[in-house]
């Protein structure tokens, strides 16, 4: 390999003369001795991880499609909630392959998120208008978690406190039903199944879950059912497909309380099951209890209309073990997509999409009826299920074999088949011929697409005029370009975030994303179609084993959230295995991140916290206490490693057998692996389990907030404990005792070919290499910054992991300048915030990652120093205490270029405070967002002109 194709050049931001440069500003003479000084001699990982060489970008993208051409896409009609769907290019380039949309952070920073905001805006009241329901969040994980999420907002809004039983219709997708029995039992839940037109509820019954249309085709009336159930004050929840709800009554209409389901065939391949967008509605009287990410309408400084996250924004590090949900991102890009393609098409062209598979579908079933061949009956949108004897359904299948055609395989009697937007009057003659075994070039063309009028939408939709504009495709590409540009992203700068590690998606990563070997298949293609897809995965679960040094590894989790669920599954099965069910106490460390509590509590375990000391460490003596008083109720503890304070704790050894020696188990949370990979494993120093952030680690970008992927990684004796999958359609299915956690048997398969490239190109010496270096650029900037903002946390030898905590706390007491006017300030210099105000209030934790250069950690570091001489100027009393560049940040243009500016500060010192903002200027399109008004007057759909008037 030469020099100038070695990628891990590529993606590691400094070059040998500058590590050397940076390792004599902090007193060092080589890298290895810095690192010696930094991490624990006791877990050093002292060999090579067992890697391939690395290879080159182009070298492994031809590996990885010589392995995807093992994979088969034939035409897929199975259904079950992923379908076909056409991808506009105008949104596959300008969305899903632009980097300005795929590496944006989550929207915390509202003033320099305006555009994706936006977007989710529309994402939100393109929901809200399908389902009929008053309030929608900006997206969950998918169809079968987002179920999972409102049966647990309607045990918490259910005013049957006592009631523990759950109706799920035998109607419902089969992993659905696998994804609630996982989330159901750890909350005491029981499930009952059964055909709602006959099932009497028993007494305890607070939540009823049907599906619209159902599983098997079948297009259900459920007003009287959900009038009934209401009566005694139950729950009513419908998983509806969006599209049909262009043609259908939608569920708001008919008494449902909620409504989930997925946006995938609103413009996103299957991928093989993901990232897709779900979606979740809900009445307005429940939207505090409403899970996720939630967009609303609000105001900046100058009265204008200005976008922002609300309500649950972060809610599990404010709540806790009390929060309502332990997900805290959405599937931001995939609903940027969905939106998008609601706009492009408007609601004529989806009911144009939904009428023409309506009327296939028909079709098909008219032929078939010609034939005397048992079907589903009643109106149908999609789908149908055939009936018949074992040989004839055998039959069926050998023919649709040898047409290249997957239909879902239900079981020997039953055979479904479902139409989708790709489909066309080739593929229906296919499929006629596949169930008669007649060939016809012709079928009834005067079926129609109207539903009786019980069940036909008579409500419009998608009304707002920004759905009504954008119907060329030049209008939508200047749309989209425009949103993009008020948006901040890695391509204008660094994001230093502390505990998110904004790294480099390189373009060699993400091109496969594309590929339709990998994103046209269908998550349950039978396994002798997929056989490429399932070598890359267990090549990249086997990687993962050995950069962390665990047995076994399951990609099912679809977030990062879901892996600690997952994890936290496995250790509560391995107790009861075990003979010890009430091993069900976990303590966590104070500084953990707030999903950690969260899913603790989602898993039915109590938690009990545990202090940390003055430098940021796991208090020894306070734990010891802890785990006493447990006793043998003691599970697990979570912790983080590095810490959360970002520092490797010289006791992580001891708090690992501490913990074992009184029987518990150790659950490392693994969001800071990018200190560790190549210089220390897990599973080496105690840990039995953890999961992985591939959308930081592992280069998965983050997408304004979402895709991710979460995998869990176990000990030995947790292997067996891993998500299991039962087969659908004939496609993959894992044995397990654990229930799923995803809709899909491998999560969000379609981007773990990003980790896979990544892994691939940089080889063992090239991942050690980015976090020697990634440790080397956060200590180089806490050395720079700590005169000015301290540094709150240190390990050994002063140092620190992979990132840094800087304290403010004393400026704010002091001149009243806080956290977030530092935040804001820093806008206008072109740079993202750091994490703010955790994990300890008023301070900015900063991550730089390995992919920046030596030259933009001093731009962001210059910016710092300089937003110190303004706090100064203001201690001094050379800047107003009141109005002054920090407190009135950031600056948009319309404010500079008002006709009046009184403000004892020049536009010059707003506009253009560095030389490089001179050069190429980023510009928040809004001031500072009022976010109590914004909670006060909450709008969370696009606003009428009205509305847009009243923010003013």
């Amino acid at each position: 390999m030469t020099h100038t194709h070695a990628f891990h050049h590529r993606h590691i931001g400094i070059s040998s003369q500058e590590e050397n440069c940076m390792l004599e500003a902090l007193g060092y003479q080589d890298l290895e001795s810095f690192i010696q000084d930094v991490v624990p001699s006791d877990i050093r990982f002292n060999r090579e991880l067992n890697l391939p060489e690395a290879a080159t970008e182009y070298e492994a993208l031809s590996e990885l499609r010589g392995l995807v051409s093992e994979n088969e896409v034939r035409r897929s009609f199975i259904g079950a909630g992923y379908h076909g769907c056409l991808t506009p290019p105008v949104i596959q380039r300008n969305i899903l392959e632009n980097p300005g949309w795929y590496t944006q952070y989550t929207a915390y920073q509202a003033e320099i998120s305006q555009g994706r905001l936006e977007m989710l805006l529309n994402f939100q009241t393109m929901v809200s208008d399908l389902t009929g329901l008053e309030i929608a969040n900006a997206s969950l994980l998918d169809e079968g978690t987002a179920a999972a999420e409102a049966i647990a907002m309607a045990g918490r809004v259910s005013k049957l406190k006592n009631a523990k039983t759950v109706f799920v219709s035998t109607g419902c997708h089969p992993q659905t039903l696998e994804v609630l029995r996982s989330r159901t039992k750890p909350l005491g839940y029981e499930i009952l199944t059964g055909d709602h037109r006959s099932v009497m509820l028993p007494e305890d019954t607070f939540a009823v879950l049907v599906q619209y249309p159902a599983t098997d085709g079948a297009v259900h009336d459920y007003a009287e059912f959900f009038a009934s159930a209401k009566e005694r004050g139950i729950i009513c929840i419908v998983a509806a497909d969006l599209l049909a709800l262009t043609l259908l009554t939608p569920p708001g209409e008919f008494g449902a309380d909620i409504a989930v389901g997925s946006a995938q065939r609103f413009g996103v391949p299957m991928g093989f099951g993901g990232p897709h967008a779900a979606y979740f509605a809900t009445k307005d009287v429940h939207k505090r209890a409403m899970p996720g990410r939630v967009v609303g309408l609000s105001k900046d400084a100058a009265g204008r209309p200005a976008y922002r996250l609300a309500m649950q924004t972060r809610e599990q590090h404010i709540r806790r073990d009390k929060a309502t949900s332990n997900i805290c991102t959405a599937q931001v890009l995939l609903a940027v997509m969905a939106a998008a393609f609601a706009l492009y098409h408007g609601a004529t062209g989806l009911r144009e999409i939904a009428a023409h598979i309506t009327r296939l579908t028909r079709r098909l079933a008219a032929a078939l009826n010609t034939k005397g061949i048992t079907h589903t009956t009643g109106p149908l949108f999609d789908t149908l299920v055939v009936e018949a004897d074992e040989t004839v359904i055998a039959e069926i299948l050998q023919r649709a074999d040898s047409k290249g055609v997957n239909l879902r395989r239900i079981d020997a009697r039953h055979v479904g088949v479902s139409l989708d937007e790709t489909s066309t009057e080739v593929d229906l003659a296919d499929l006629v011929e596949i169930f008669t075994g007649e060939r016809s070039t012709s079928t009834d063309e005067s079926v129609g697409a109207n539903f009786p009028a019980a069940l036909a939408r008579s409500s419009d939709f998608l009304t707002h005029d920004v759905f009504q504009k954008y119907r060329t495709e030049t209008e939508l590409m200047r749309y989209l370009k425009r949103l993009e540009s008020r948006d901040l992203s890695l391509t204008t700068s660094m994001i230093a975030l502390g505990s998110c590690t904004m790294k480099l998606n390189a373009a060699a990563e993400m091109f496969p994303v594309s590929w339709p070997e990998i994103n046209g298949l269908h998550p349950y293609a039978p396994e002798s179609q997929t056989r490429g897809y399932a070598r890359m995965i267990h090549q990249l679960e086997d990687w993962l084993a050995e950069i962390t040094g665990f047995a076994a590894v399951s990609l099912q989790p679809n977030a990062g959230s879901q892996g600690e669920f997952a994890g936290l599954l496995a250790i509560r099965a391995f107790h009861r295995a075990n003979g010890q069910p009430d091993r069900n106490l976990c303590l966590i460390p104070l500084s953990a991140h707030g999903t950690n509590p969260a899913s603790a509590t989602m898993a039915g375990m109590q938690v009990v916290g545990v202090a940390c000391d003055a430098d940021g460490n796991v208090d020894m003596a306070d734990l010891q206490k802890k785990i006493d008083a447990a006793g043998e109720r003691l599970g697990a503890l979570m912790v983080t490693y590095p810490s959360t304070h970002g520092v490797f704790e010289t006791t992580i050894r001891e708090i690992c057998d501490n913990v074992h020696a009184a029987g518990g188990q150790v659950y490392m949370d693994g969001a800071n692996m990018n200190a560790q990979v190549g210089l220390c494993r897990p599973g080496d120093f105690g840990a039995d389990v953890c999961h992985l952030n591939l959308h930081k680690t592992f280069c998965i970008p983050h997408g304004g907030g979402g895709p991710g992927v979460g995998p869990v990684c176990l000990a030995e004796h947790l292997a067996p404990y891993v998500p299991g999958f039962e087969s659908v359609a004939g496609g993959v299915g894992i044995a397990s005792d654990v229930p799923a956690v995803a809709a899909a048997p491998y999560g969000s398969a379609s981007i773990l070919v990003i980790p896979w490239i990544y892994i691939r190109s940089m080889g063992a010496a090239g991942l050690t290499r980015a976090t020697k270096v990634a440790i080397l650029s956060a200590n180089y900037i806490a050395k720079r910054l700590d005169g000015k903002f301290p540094v709150l946390y240190k390990g050994r030898s002063g140092l620190v992991a992979h990132e840094c905590v800087l304290d403010l706390r004393d400026w704010k007491d002091r001149i009243q300048v806080g956290v977030e006017d530092v935040a804001k300030r820093l806008m206008d210099y072109g740079f993202h915030s750091p994490t703010m105000s955790w994990p300890v209030a008023g301070t900015l934790m900063v991550e730089p990652t390995e992919s920046e250069s030596l030259a933009e950690l001093d731009r962001f570091c210059d910016a710092m120093i300089a937003i110190y001489g303004e706090i100064k100027a203001i201690e001094n009393g050379e800047a107003d205490a009141e109005i002054n560049p920090l407190r009135c940040a950031p600056h948009p243009a319309a404010d500079l270029l008002a006709d009046d500016w009184d403000r004892p500060y020049s536009r010059d010192m707003a506009a253009y405070p560095a030389p490089w903002t001179r050069e190429h200027k980023f510009w928040p399109v809004v001031s500072r967002v009022d976010n109590v008004f914004g909670d006060r007057n909450l709008i969370c759909s696009c606003p009428t002109v009205a509305e847009m008037v009243g923010v003013e």
